[in-house]
């Protein structure tokens, strides 16, 4: 087979993209030109790759900008309800491609390109490696929303992985080493945001004094629309420390304290934190929390104040209008203080009583809950809040108080409930239950799948559905056509716009319309043919990066998410060390090859988590150097799994595991990737793997294990691990290789708390699904051999993949809990009238 064409060299063959104007060639190549030698090279005679992207990026930037000032007088002028989705964490990524993707000028980058330096693969690569996406934010520019994303510039990122003799390292991910030429910083804009001090109570009412103050710079991001001209604004914020920060006394002898008491203020936007289902109560990750949420509320209202383009006047003085002009969505707890904060500001600052006050905030904001692990989710300690926020803790009190005055009204002598479902949990320390005041303090709550949210009502917060059951809802998560199909997988793309048209990148429900090629020979031939190319390509990346020789004939059986007890990693080793046993028992036994590809990361302190990172590379090791298994199966760890790396094996994947315990997995969004890219789904019932069933056939998809009502069931009889350990021989082989050091011959001990959990206390039940896990990987190996049927089945799979867009869940968000229209209103560009 011929050597498949770059994903660059594709992306020129897509009719998608439209043919380059000679015009904007020109322009590309002019403006391109200008960056190169004026901006970055000035001081030097040769440019490096870095220089091109960061002049490529400039030129595109210089597109993007006049749309990006369009837009924001479009919102001054219309005045529209704004939307504010509060996160902290925002990965923006692959922007260069995606901005061109979105602006229509993708093909003319790549021909002046090639005109210029005949060679774009250096800069496809270095901007890569830069940053990370989000979906949401590039769906609400689509479809017309005024939003804003608010979060934290972070210096550091998550970490970078490395894999040494086996074990996880973690090394800094300095994301701002070599700058952004996507951010603006405004200056003009910066923000006091307070902590520490004390409350004292007026006749005019409480008011905050003495506190430390820590300013917030914030630095604008432009997010582009698809083809509508529609440039949205993230907005991250900077820790600074003010001019006057200890030192307006110092002397020699007190200015290195003096210096860095400043790295202190300013270290509250230096890392971002793993989220990793995993409640971490670290002062500094309460400082930020409060940061972004303080600083965001302030420009939430200077904006809302000021209804005209470049106006700072007030022009609204009344908060009567503010739920109708503004929708707060918190994503996850950790910007759950914009509730007491939006609060204090009412009240303390703009003179508004306490009910008209709660009101308000509650009409303003809404909240997404992304777990049901009880240990993910936030209790702050009291003593923390009472240094810290000492303001917002009296507020809490207060919120409270009123709470628990509700629940005894409605249900008098219920002193348990009053309990349960208290803002403060009595213990030592007294803890704040973030949660509680999420549901609280907002008018809609949701789940992000349809199994998740039916939990959320029934456990998490059942107590809260009983009072108000109208608050719930759901909105499975989604993700963006344009990036998880056509930047990353143009091949299929391409081959699905020779059928169907180009329409399903905004509508994807469109993709139902490739159901009527499911028997049709040529289509059946392209989609395995762009498959195969992709696992050519990943193949080869995979012999680059580790020495390992891959079959692309093989199955590729691929599982990437974070290393969590909870997803279950560990049920794929077993399944990994049994195919192995099989092949030695019987080596002429007919077996089909398959690479078994694990990756992801380990939050640093989450020890059994690194341990199963290890027992991967040892299985790995062992099973990949041993001569008589050959090709028919290897393991492989991928090592530092992150979007740029995302973007090569999920359109290479032919198995997708999502094999989490039922009742575990909030929804996940990987599982979505792997199905729109042609990868098959084995899977338990959790998370939104149910809806993806429901919208495939459960026929179409590779389902086992225990459902959400076995697994209570199970947890009401108890679970007994030594009874399947005894009863299923090759489980009973696999635990005992890894007890007993077969796979760590120099460590033989090594992995025996691992097993030591597994057979005494895991809540996660691992033995309990695997047999039927291993029953469905077999029937997943038989349809394997028919080539011709596998593909029908990822057709299917593919035209199924419609409603998991992004597009798709915003529109419900706007609709259904912010209570604005999407819009299919195409801006002007700079050079047309606005009006």
């Amino acid at each position: 087979m011929a050597a498949p064409l770059s994903d660059q060299e594709k992306r020129k063959q897509i009719s998608v993209r439209g043919i380059a104007g000679l015009e904007d060639v020109a322009g590309i190549k002019r403006d391109f030109n200008r960056h190169l030698h004026f901006t970055l090279v000035k001081d030097r005679n040769v440019a490096t790759p870095r220089d091109y992207y960061f002049a490529l990026a400039h030129a595109v930037r210089d597109h993007l900008v006049g749309r990006w000032i369009r837009s924001q007088q479009y919102y001054y002028e219309k005045d529209p309800k704004r939307v504010y989705y509060l996160s902290l964490e925002f990965y923006m990524g692959r922007t260069l491609q995606n901005t061109m993707i979105n602006l229509g000028l993708q093909n003319a980058c790549d021909e002046a390109l090639y005109q210029v330096i005949k060679n774009t693969f250096v800069i496809i690569h270095l901007q890569s490696q830069l940053f990370n996406a989000a979906c949401f934010l590039d769906s609400m520019a689509t479809l017309g929303l005024a939003a804003y994303g608010y979060g934290i510039r972070y210096e550091f990122g998550i970490f970078n992985q490395k894999i040494n003799n086996g074990w996880q390292v973690e090394e800094a991910d300095d994301w701002l080493r070599y700058g952004n030429p996507w951010e603006k910083a405004r200056p003009e804009y910066m923000l006091p945001v307070h902590f520490y001090g004390r409350v004292e109570r007026t006749e005019g009412g409480a008011k905050w004094l003495d506190t430390q103050v820590v300013l917030a710079m914030p630095y604008d991001t432009p997010v582009p629309g698809y083809r509508n001209n529609t440039v949205n604004t993230m907005r991250l914020w900077s820790a600074k420390a003010p001019n006057d920060f200890k030192l307006q006394n110092f002397n020699v002898g007190d200015y290195i304290e003096a210096v860095l008491d400043r790295n202190l203020a300013e270290n509250i936007s230096r890392v971002l934190y793993p989220n990793d289902n995993f409640f971490e109560g670290k002062e500094l990750r309460l400082k930020q929390e409060y940061f972004v949420v303080a600083a965001t509320l302030q420009d939430i209202i200077r904006r809302f104040k000021s209804s005209k383009f470049g106006c700072r006047d007030p022009i609204r003085t009344s908060f009567e209008t503010f739920p109708d002009k503004v929708a707060i969505q918190l994503n996850d707890t950790h910007p759950a203080l914009a509730i007491p904060e939006l609060m204090r500001i009412l009240v303390d600052v703009e003179g508004l009583d306490w009910d008209k006050a709660w009101d308000i905030t509650r009409q303003t904001c809404a909240y997404t809950n992304h777990t049901v692990l009880p240990e993910a989710l936030e209790r702050w300690p009291v003593f923390m809040f009472e240094k810290l926020l000492p303001r917002h803790l009296l507020i809490i009190y207060d919120i409270n108080q009123r709470h628990l005055d509700a629940i005894a009204a409605r249900f008098p002598g219920d002193t348990d409930r009053l309990r349960r479902m208290s803002l403060i949990e009595e213990g030592q320390p007294k803890r704040i239950n973030m949660a509680h005041l999420c549901v609280l303090g907002s008018h809609a709550v949701n789940g992000v799948a349809q199994i998740h949210s039916d939990i959320v009502k029934k456990s998490v917060f059942k107590d809260f559905h009983e009072m108000n059951p109208e608050k719930f809802q759901n909105k499975t998560n989604g993700i963006t056509p344009r990036r998880w199909l056509l930047l990353c997988n143009p091949g299929l793309a391409d081959v699905i716009v020779e059928r169907i048209g180009e329409g399903f990148l905004t509508d994807l429900q469109q993709l139902r319309n490739v159901l009527k090629f499911t028997n049709d020979d040529a289509f059946i031939r392209d989609i395995a043919r762009v498959k195969k190319e992709n696992k050519i390509k990943f193949s080869a990346f995979l012999n680059q990066s580790y020495d390992l020789a891959i079959d692309p004939d093989s199955m590729f059986d691929v599982q990437v998410k974070r290393i969590h007890e909870y997803k279950r990693q560990l049920l794929t080793c077993l399944h990994a060390v049994t195919l192995y046993n099989r092949i030695k028992l019987d080596p002429s036994r007919e077996i089909v090859p398959r690479t078994v590809m694990i990756g992801g990361k380990a939050a640093p302190g989450y020890h059994t988590a690194k341990l199963i990172i290890k027992l991967v590379t040892s299985i790995g090791q062992v099973i990949n150097n041993d001569l008589a298994v050959g090709n028919k199966l290897k393991v492989v760890f991928l090592e530092n799994y992150r979007v740029s790396l995302a973007e090569k094996v999920i359109p290479a994947a032919d198995l997708s595991e999502q094999i989490s315990t039922a009742g575990t997995e909030a929804s996940g969004t990987g599982n979505m990737k792997f199905m729109l890219n042609g990868a098959l789904t084995i899977g338990t019932m959790d998370g939104a793997t149910v809806e993806m069933a429901e919208e495939a056939g459960e026929e179409n998809l590779f389902i086992f294990g225990m459902r959400v009502n076995d697994v209570e069931e199970m947890d009401r009889k108890g679970y007994n691990a030594q009874e399947y350990y005894e009863r299923l021989p090759e489980l009973k082989l696999a635990i005992d290789q890894i007890q007993n050091g077969f796979f760590s011959p120099s460590e033989p001990h090594l992995f025996k708390d691992l097993v030591h959990m597994l057979l005494n206390h895991d809540r996660f039940k691992v033995f309990a699904d695997f047999e039927d896990y291993v029953r469905c990987q077999e029937k997943v190996s038989e349809l394997y051999k028919n080539p011709t049927e596998w593909t029908k089945m990822v057709i299917r799979n593919i035209a199924a993949s419609g409603k998991f867009s992004s597009d798709r869940t915003i529109t419900q968000y706007a609709q259904e809990i912010w209570g604005v229209e999407p819009s299919d209103v195409t801006i002007p560009p700079p050079n047309e009238p606005l009006f």
